[in-house]
């Protein structure tokens, strides 16, 4: 076994730190990716209506009164 020289060691010490910190910010960013895709997967089962339900829409018409009643016909 040879002895690393301290060149050696804090380039090696360099190089585990860096491979830790890439392996950390994968982990978060797959943590946040599952997260908004939950989030997302939540948003459209809540905003779909349920098969059995019925919607029913209501809507008024206003007819305008007033004005020339007659012809609809113009010359």
């Amino acid at each position: 076994m040879t002895a690393l020289t301290p060149v050696d060691r804090n380039e090696r010490r360099r190089l585990r730190r860096r491979q830790e910190t890439i392996r950390w910010a994968i982990r978060v960013l797959v943590i946040v990716l599952v997260f908004a895709l939950g989030v997302a997967l939540g948003q459209a089962i809540q905003d779909n209506p349920r098969p059995d339900r019925t919607v029913t829409f209501d809507r008024t018409l206003h007819i305008p009164t007033g004005g020339e009643q007659g012809s609809t016909i113009t010359p």
